[in-house]
């Protein structure tokens, strides 16, 4: 890669963390695509900034298309050449920004899995007798868990608490979510209870020197990582008709359940974090799917 476009990548992914507020692998997303923009570049003797115009980035888009990529993730390749050659055009580099025209692919949107009410029931009705004093980790599983599925929040935004995130008092979490932007979010008499318990019981023999204000913690007393929470949902999951999946099924899971039992979609957009309630009404359409399927199977005349 040419030192001056390794030197722009470098302060386009700086703008995106800091001045935009993009998540890291938003951004190590980014950061991959424009680099295999400048490489399809190369491969062309096409290697000034100046080069960059309107037909390249097609030519570009077409040619990874031939990969068999999903259309969200051509979406996404778009976006971040947009987004590239929009920050180029801000910073002077080029004359006009050629991605104003640049058209992506419609992602499909395909219906996010959801776990039922009865396969939540017995996954903690498998977790509860686990998270004993003697068991530590099995008391943090449960906590996880209770707040995934009861507060419906990110895995990010979980394994980020801190202890003073929690206030007890009004049963609400403190949580960070896209773009550094924070909400609070209820949590329920069940997973007050676990957190009561992690937090006497639990915490206090993992924790040392280095897990600080960490509220969930490894038993080396280090912050727990996604790819631990991943793990256990996955192995949990695995038992249900869902099949394997990730904590995201479980914030799947608590939006639909709460729009079945009657909850406002603003409500839910609030709990959930979401920008745009175009975001969260894909929920909407899980519910009616659920609502059809319950027909068809027990109207006499469907």
């Amino acid at each position: 890669m040419p030192t001056e476009f390794a030197y722009l990548l470098e302060e386009f992914a700086a703008e995106l963390l800091v001045g935009k507020g993009f998540s890291p692998n938003t951004v190590k997303a980014y950061v991959s695509d424009v680099s295999d923009l400048q490489s399809f570049m190369e491969s062309k003797n096409q290697n000034e900034i100046e080069d960059l115009d309107l037909e390249l980035l097609r030519d570009w888009l077409w040619r990874v298309s031939e990969k068999g990529l999903t259309k969200t993730t051509l979406a996404r390749k778009s976006a971040a050449a947009r987004a590239f050659t929009a920050w180029l055009h801000k910073q002077n580099k080029i004359q006009s920004d050629p991605g104003l025209k640049l058209r992506s692919p419609k992602a499909s949107r395909t219906l996010p899995k959801v776990v039922s009410r009865e396969a939540m029931s017995g996954i903690f009705d498998k977790l509860e007798p686990l998270a004993t004093s003697e068991n530590p980790s099995g008391i943090q599983d449960l906590l996880m868990v209770e707040l995934l599925y009861g507060s419906g929040i990110r895995v990010s935004e979980l394994v980020g608490l801190n202890l003073e995130d929690i206030d007890y008092g009004r049963k609400i979490l403190r949580v960070t979510g896209k773009g550094n932007k924070q909400r609070m979010v209820p949590y329920s008499d069940p997973a007050g209870e676990a957190l009561a318990s992690w937090i006497r019981v639990g915490r206090t023999q993992f924790e040392n020197e280095v897990s600080k204000n960490a509220l969930l913690i490894t038993s080396r007393g280090k912050r727990v990582g996604v790819r631990q929470v991943y793990a256990l949902v996955a192995n949990l999951l695995g038992e249900t008709a869902v099949g394997q999946a990730g904590p995201h099924a479980l914030r799947h899971s608590a939006a639909t359940h709460l729009l079945d039992g009657g909850a406002d979609l603003r409500a839910v957009q609030e709990l959930l974090g979401h920008s745009s309630l175009a975001t969260t009404q894909i929920y909407t359409h899980v519910s009616v799917d659920r609502l059809k399927q319950g027909y068809l199977k027990a109207h006499p005349r469907a």
